[in-house]
């Protein structure tokens, strides 16, 4: 059943701009015809003048309707001027909008105020999508219970955690930030990313915004999306970076998202498998490249896959490579940022990467280019670990949450010494961290995504 909704600005846009019409249609549309047909009645002169401003004002209204939506959450009365988003409502590509099926979630009604009086809750994690155009959107998420307490962790598209663990007291609410970047694999001129079979159904490459509502009590009273011009940081790598989609496999590139200010956009375009040449052919960076602008940044980590090609110039045509994308996204007015590959679990004591770091390094002096080091970085991190080492692997290359919440924080800590202007947008709470202290595995809580494949990602 489709949800109601309420008259928008949209609408009363529409209705005034008709009234207008209607009521001057008559006489200065048709005109007084026993007058001479050559000059314009009196009438038809201010209908005229008129005209423009009322367009003028029309296409502005348009254009908030179509820049903002506000969603109230909850089978109760909507808030004016929102949408209603009622338990039931699951994603209808007519409407555009709704919860992805396959999960339980439920209605709370505690009266009063019609946005923040009923809110939607649920177990295990549930999704709610729009349909938006490709850019970076700025969402307000009121979270909260009238009656009582809350504990909500919000992660975007393919798990990207964006909040954790806001916790709300009985009777309380909290309007909490975040920016998400959208996107798909057309390329402007008429080329697209190549995508990976695998990739194709993957929330990151679709024609939506996603949102996962997960934690021990989330209570989701409503949200705001609006585009937003803000810098974005585009990361390039292979599946230790990219946004793995399913539990339990993770990744630093889609829990550093949480360690950033809601005035940066995070977009994500590594994937699993990938080396540099093979993201170059797929037109991975052709399609960052056409959306890179002045003051953006990409971070790029690339070495576990390249290490694999076996030509007798392989290591030299990735520093080749790395030079050529560093001169274009200088090129575009943006900062590069190039970061050795993590070790592998085994690397702690002999080097698995043999001399891809160093191939980094060297660029980076050479070509005075920002560095972090997260190679040596995850050989403190994992030496710190100890006997919990195992604790923060899937496997012997890729990380679990824990694992890639503890890398994130070392690339964290790797932008605030080698990178001030974008250490500017990390957030109030992302405080310093010593990858030789490690935090301890079991004062890790992230609440699990519904999503989960054994499967191994590509790429070893």
């Amino acid at each position: 059943m489709t949800s109601p909704v309420r008259r928008s600005d949209s609408g009363i846009a529409h209705f005034v701009i008709r009234k207008f019409f209607i009521r001057h249609s008559r006489t200065t549309l048709l005109g007084d015809h026993s007058t001479d047909d050559s000059k314009p009645s009196t009438d038809q002169a201010r209908w005229m003048k008129r005209l423009p401003f009322a367009l003028l004002g029309l296409a502005s209204l348009l254009h908030a309707e179509e820049s903002t939506k506000r969603f109230d959450f909850g089978d109760a009365t909507a808030a004016p001027g929102s949408i209603a988003v009622r338990s039931t409502d699951l994603f209808d590509a007519t409407k555009g909008y709704g919860f992805e099926p396959g999960r339980t979630i439920s209605s709370v009604d505690r009266g009063g105020d019609p946005w923040g009086g009923d809110f939607i809750t649920g177990e295990g994690g549930f999704y709610f999508s729009t349909e938006l155009p490709e850019g970076n959107y700025e969402v307000a998420v009121t979270l909260g219970d009238l009656k009582g307490e809350s504990d909500t962790t919000i992660k975007a598209e393919c798990r990207r955690l964006m909040l954790e663990d806001i916790k709300t007291a009985n009777g309380k609410q909290v309007v909490k930030k975040l920016v998400v970047n959208v996107r798909r694999p057309e390329i402007a001129g008429g080329d697209k990313v190549r995508l990976k079979a695998r990739e194709v159904p993957y929330l990151h490459w679709d024609h939506k915004l996603t949102l996962e509502f997960n934690g021990p009590r989330p209570a989701i009273a409503g949200i705001e999306i609006k585009a937003v011009e803000v810098p974005t940081v585009y990361l390039m790598g292979d599946s230790t970076v990219t946004d793995q989609p399913f539990e339990p496999w993770n990744s630093w590139g889609q829990m550093v998202t949480r360690f950033f200010k809601p005035d940066i956009a995070i977009a994500n375009y590594a994937e699993s498998g990938e080396s540099i040449k093979s993201s170059l052919s797929a037109n991975r960076f052709k399609k960052a490249y056409a959306n890179l602008k002045k003051g953006d940044w990409m971070l790029m980590q690339f070495g576990h896959n390249d290490m694999k090609d076996k030509s007798p110039d392989a290591l030299e045509t990735y520093r080749r490579n790395l030079e050529e994308i560093v001169a274009t996204v200088r090129a575009k007015q943006a900062t590069p940022i190039i970061i050795t590959s993590m070790e592998r679990k085994g690397g702690v004591k002999t080097d698995t990467l043999g001399g891809y770091p160093d191939a980094v390094r060297d660029v980076a002096k050479r070509l005075n280019v920002q560095l972090i080091d997260l190679h040596a970085m995850s050989r403190e991190l994992y030496v710190g670990l100890g006997s919990e080492l195992d604790q923060a692997f899937q496997d012997g290359t890729h990380h679990n949450n824990f694992g890639s919440y503890e890398i994130a924080k070392c690339v964290i800590e790797g932008v605030r010494e080698n990178a001030p202007e974008l250490a500017a947008h990390l957030a109030e709470d992302a405080g310093k961290f010593d990858p030789s202290h490690p935090d301890k595995p079991a004062d890790f809580h992230v609440a699990l995504s519904p999503t989960s494949d054994a499967a191994k990602p590509d790429g070893n």
